[in-house]
C-alpha cells in the first residue's frame, strides 16, 4: 500500500501540498568595537620560554663541504651492500637516482647532516644532527639496514 502511495507521487507530484516556507526572522548586525583591545585568546603576559633543549655547539658545521648523499633524506637511501677492504669496513648505497656510492665510517649520508659512526655486516649506524626548533641542536641515532631476501 504504502509502496502504491509513494509510486503515485513519483508519478504525479502536482498533487502533493506542501505549507508554506516560514519567514525568516531579521537579525541586526551588532558593531564589534572591542578590536583594539587584549584578544581573550592570548594570555595576558608572554610566557618565559623554555630553554632550548640540545645545545648550539652541536650545530652542524656550515663550511664543510656537503657530501653527494647529504642531498637525500635518510629514508631514500638504500643501504645495497657491505664489504670489508684491508679490515676497513665499507658500505654501498644506492642514491634515489640508482647510483650506488662507496662510504666509510666518518663520511656523511642523508639531510640531517647523518655522519657514519660504525658499519657491519648488515647495517650502516649514524649519528645525524637535529636542529630541535628552539634555537639548539641535538643528536639522534639512525641505522640502514640490509633487506632480507627470505622477506621478499
Amino acid at each position: 500500500a504504502l509502496d502504491n502511495k509513494l509510486g503515485g507521487l513519483r508519478d504525479d507530484p502536482s498533487g502533493v501540498e506542501l505549507p508554506p516556507v516560514p519567514e525568516l526572522p531579521h537579525y541586526a548586525a551588532v558593531d564589534y568595537d572591542q578590536s583594539s583591545r587584549r584578544s581573550p585568546f592570548r594570555a595576558r603576559q608572554a610566557a618565559p620560554e623554555a630553554a632550548p633543549e640540545g645545545s648550539s655547539e652541536l650545530a652542524p658545521d656550515s663550511d664543510r663541504p656537503l657530501d653527494p648523499l647529504e642531498a637525500y633524506p635518510l629514508d631514500k637511501l638504500m643501504l645495497v651492500g657491505t664489504l670489508s677492504v684491508g679490515n676497513r669496513p665499507s658500505a654501498l648505497v644506492r642514491a634515489p637516482g640508482g647510483e650506488v656510492h662507496r662510504l666509510t665510517s666518518g663520511d656523511h649520508m642523508g639531510a640531517d647532516y647523518g655522519r657514519i659512526v660504525s658499519i657491519t655486516e648488515r647495517s650502516v649506524q649514524l649519528v645525524e644532527v637535529v636542529n630541535n626548533g628552539r634555537g639548539g641542536w641535538t643528536e639522534r641515532t639512525r641505522q640502514l639496514t640490509l633487506d632480507d631476501p627470505t622477506t621478499k
